[in-house]
């Protein structure tokens, strides 16, 4: 048997801190942000006897990991155990110790991995290395997100209704407004779940019961085909306006029509809308530029326009590239890296405008609680840097070299009239007015975003 304990001190109380983890949200929030984890089951309490099960990467396979609560004494302690899992025995003890300017939260940990001290002599340093990673992702999650749901402990918890719940960014918003003590319900297109905060609706044929939003405090939308997914055929690009302009003009309208308004509609929008400007610096109120992404901004943004006139505070978050190790333009570019075939990509002169995904989570909750903001953000890190400044942190950060330039040409082939906006253009672009509005970034440095995501601190 092997223990392992990780302390955390956060500036909050013992019943606020314990109250955290009660929330469903809590897991999604403390799993390894570089890691794709599947959730089967997740009671909702981890009161004694609750169950959750999830699958976690195993090589090229994925495990099984079922977990119960066993020990439930709020705000002391709670213990859960692995029933099923990569490990012979694996206990977890919580506990919550008030201190006079805070909290202790003391992880314990018991395991025993499989094949006992034979399995322990070939894989234990490997196993003790990703359990304190993990606690080191869970301490810094667990410290940002109370720090940002203090800020506003002063306002009441909103009804927050969110589509396109399950992306990359979706997900973590939804979990980050359940720590935080919000009501937060999915807008879904299959089927709803029996007992779920969910409600379903299909744009694609405006079907979207009225009756069925009214009383939110706050409607999310971050939905929409994705841009850089699939090549730019013809198709396909019919399919990224249209999905933007069914799915938001829908929701805009309900929205205009209810008795009881929203405070806020907050709809996704992209720093697309600048165009590729060079070495331009662009804020807020830069002039709009010109191309396909640009037209599909545009409109977007205008999508929203009959909630904006039926008083609803609109806002618009013009997001560059957020920074995952599980979805979006890294988790793409780290096999090649990894592999030491990573470099600049087309003379790499062009600017990559990039934010982290906290810091993108912790931003809409600044936007959505804080009254005076209106109209358009850019959703950006306050550092944006070259491509060829990018290829050699992510390199250095994996210890790998990134000197492999890669042409512009067979980019072409692979991506068609994609590769344009896609790698060979971009925007320096600067989030004036977010900081204006006294939003204070995680993330100001690209190594450091870098390092948090993929678990490689120094």
């Amino acid at each position: 048997m092997y223990k392992f304990e990780h302390e955390t001190f956060v500036d909050e109380n013992v019943e606020n801190t314990f109250s955290w983890f009660e929330h469903e949200g809590s897991f999604r929030r403390l799993m390894p942000p570089w890691e794709v984890l599947e959730e089967v089951r997740a009671d909702e309490s981890i009161e004694e006897g609750s169950i959750r099960i999830f699958k976690i990467p195993f090589g090229p396979f994925k495990m099984k990991w079922v977990a119960e609560h066993t020990v439930y004494d709020p705000p002391n302690q709670f213990k859960d155990i692995m029933l099923k899992g990569p490990f012979w025995r694996w206990e977890h003890v919580h506990n919550f110790i008030p201190k006079d300017n805070g909290t202790l939260v003391k992880d314990s940990v018991e395991y025993q991995v499989p094949f006992g001290a034979f399995g322990y002599f070939f894989a234990g340093r490997d196993v003790k290395n990703r359990i304190k990673k993990m606690f080191k992702s869970r301490e810094l999650r667990l410290k940002r997100d109370l720090e940002n749901h203090k800020k506003f402990n002063t306002e009441k918890r909103k009804k927050i209704l969110i589509a396109g719940s399950s992306g990359m960014i979706g997900s973590q918003l939804v979990a980050f407004f359940d720590t935080g003590g919000h009501d937060v319900w999915r807008l879904v297109r299959r089927e709803i779940k029996p007992d779920s905060n969910e409600i379903k609706w299909d744009p694609d044929n405006d079907v979207l019961d009225p009756d069925s939003i009214e009383g939110f405090d706050a409607i999310i939308h971050l939905g929409g085909a994705g841009i850089g997914d699939k090549r730019w055929t013809k198709k396909r690009k019919i399919l990224i306006q249209k999905s933007r302009e069914k799915s938001t003009t829908l929701l805009s309208d309900t929205i205009s029509n209810l008795k009881k308004k929203p405070e806020v509609f907050l709809v996704a929008s992209a720093i697309g809308y600048y165009g590729n400007r060079g070495d331009e610096e662009l804020t807020e109120e830069s002039k709009p530029g010109e191309g396909f992404l640009t037209e599909t901004v545009l409109a977007w943004e205008k999508y929203a326009k009959s909630a904006k006139d039926a008083g609803v505070r609109v806002i618009n978050i013009r997001t560059g590239i957020v920074l995952s190790a599980t979805g979006g333009a890294l988790q793409r570019m780290l096999l090649p890296w990894k592999l030491g075939a990573g470099g600049s990509i087309g003379g790499g002169k062009q600017w990559m405008s990039w934010i982290s995904l906290d810091d993108q989570i912790f931003a809409i909750n600044h936007l959505i609680m804080n009254k005076e903001c209106n109209g358009a953000y850019n959703l950006t890190s306050t550092n944006p840097v070259r491509q060829k400044e990018f290829s050699r942190t992510l390199g250095k950060v994996l210890w790998r070299p990134a000197f492999a330039p890669i042409p512009k040409f067979p980019m072409r082939i692979l991506f068609g009239e994609l590769a344009g906006p896609l790698l060979f253009e971009g925007q320096k672009v600067i989030p004036e007015k977010l900081i204006q509005s006294g939003f204070k970034f995680t993330h100001e440095n690209l190594e450091d975003a870098l390092r948090d995501c993929l678990g490689k601190w120094r």
